[in-house]
């Protein structure tokens, strides 16, 4: 694949020189994996041809993508903590694929600007100030990517205000359910603010633990858009600080 020349890139910008990659989780779910497309092609509309690749559920793998192409490539990893995904599996892949360079950035979260979306979801579900508010994440077993989820919620604490209690849907507890429960003792209504990307089983089951309101995932907001841009311009950065080259 290569990259279109039509398509206007900031003066400097070394993005026009690399194919950019995002790398999802994957689902079965056909709102989740049209997500991801949106947000492929929102991202293909300010730096050009994105591809798409997934480490489980779909495909095609990033090992694959990789393969096709005929330049260096720049990785996201769209998920919001580094987990084994991040960590393992992804950089595994590249290996996989034999290719010569290939930059795999951080995780999107934490990130403020995650914090700004996941208010905007709780403001749109009906979340009233006051309201007791659970962050619900996926899980891990790898003990700092579930940190990272708890210094998300901290980073929405100073949005909204008031304790957030961290609930997990696998792997890593609390589970999700324990954290509603502990948020019932408040007296107050329970929020989910979901700690997800996309639409699938994981969103589904946040619908049965007992929350009055569950938030819609994050999605292809602009903002998240953004942020996937921005990690890819800090890659390919002369100074880069949070990307790792494999050779």
């Amino acid at each position: 694949m290569r990259i279109r020349k039509d398509i206007p890139t900031p003066a400097g910008d070394r993005l026009g020189g690399v194919c950019p990659v995002l790398v999802a989780h994957g689902t079965r779910n056909p709102r989740g994996v049209a997500v991801i497309a949106e947000i492929t092609e929102r991202i293909a509309a300010m730096v050009g041809p994105t591809r798409t690749a997934f480490v489980d559920v779909l495909g095609p793998t990033p090992s694959e993508v990789l393969g096709g192409l005929d330049r260096p490539a720049v990785l996201v990893p769209a998920f919001l903590a580094s987990g084994y995904h991040v960590r393992q599996d992804i950089p595994n892949h590249v290996r996989r694929s034999g290719v010569g360079d290939a930059i795999v950035t951080r995780a999107l979260g934490p990130d403020p600007r995650i914090a700004a979306v996941l208010r905007r979801r709780l403001i749109e579900s009906g979340w009233r100030p006051g309201d007791a508010v659970v962050l619900a994440a996926a899980g891990s077993s790898d003990d700092s990517a579930c940190a990272q989820v708890y210094l998300a919620a901290r980073q929405l604490e100073g949005l909204i205000g008031g304790h957030i209690e961290v609930g997990f849907l696998a792997t890593a507890a609390p589970t999700v359910a324990d954290a509603v429960a502990a948020a019932r003792t408040s007296g107050c209504r329970v929020v989910i603010a979901a700690y997800l990307l996309a639409p699938g089983l994981f969103h589904e089951r946040l619908h049965t633990v007992g929350a009055d309101l569950v938030t819609e995932p994050l999605g292809a907001d602009p903002a998240i858009v953004e942020l996937i841009v921005t990690r890819m311009r800090a890659a390919v950065s002369p100074y880069r600080t949070d990307a790792v080259l494999l050779r």
